[in-house]
């Protein structure tokens, strides 16, 4: 019997990882360096170490490489400002599993973006708790995040479930020994979820799942 649901964020509850992957490809050109879709999969979403390395090899000094971090989290709020961004059926599948099942949001994204998101798509009232990235020291794909959300829901893992788009949260729910839910979205739809519980084609599909073990 499932007692805990942990969401991801972006790419699972709002559509945010294109505007994030637009503001710093931007940032990377003023450098001379083009920022493909690709690289950004595989720095990102699966490896979860970032693009930031890149510039160091293009010759950057640290400086210069925070100044580049703090300029794209400046484009990256004015996209979120601008966009509707919310997923649809999100809300109505939210609203059928609230105060049947704990659910909370598990992101690596900070917490002013993440509060930024939010404040537009009124869906936090749903939720139990948030994690973002100030909440522990390694991100995914490590487990540290999903091994912090059990210890605040107090749960073993096989009462809780995990719902994720790409293959960095998979590993990191999976390495905190729980069963994981994909929904596959834009960037993160060709990716490999060998190891997942199940893949579903939408967020909707999610929660029939879920709520078929509640």
């Amino acid at each position: 019997m499932i007692k805990a649901v942990f969401f991801d964020n972006d790419g699972v509850l709002v559509e945010t990882e294109h505007l994030y992957f637009q503001a710093t490809r931007e940032v990377f050109a003023h450098q001379g360096i083009i920022l493909s879709e690709t690289m950004y999969v595989e720095y990102f979403l699966r490896q979860g170490k970032g693009t930031w390395f890149l510039l160091k090899e293009n010759g950057c000094s640290p400086q210069e490489i925070e100044d580049l971090r703090r300029e794209r989290n400046r484009i990256y709020l004015g996209l979120l400002h601008s966009q509707t961004i919310l997923i649809d059926g999100v809300e109505a599948a939210l609203k059928r599993l609230h105060g049947k099942v704990c659910m909370g949001i598990v992101t690596s994204s900070r917490r002013d973006h993440f509060e930024t998101i939010h404040r537009q798509t009124g869906i936090l009232p749903y939720f139990n708790f948030y994690l973002t990235i100030e909440d522990y020291e390694k991100a995914k794909p490590d487990p540290e995040p999903y091994l912090k959300a059990i210890e605040k829901v107090g749960f073993r893992p096989d009462e809780c479930l995990v719902v994720e788009d790409s293959e960095r949260g998979l590993m990191a729910a999976v390495g905190a020994g729980l069963r994981c839910i994909i929904v596959p979205r834009g960037m993160t739809g060709n990716e490999e979820f060998v190891e997942a519980y199940k893949v579903r084609k939408s967020f909707a599909a999610a929660v029939d799942e879920i709520s078929r073990e509640i």
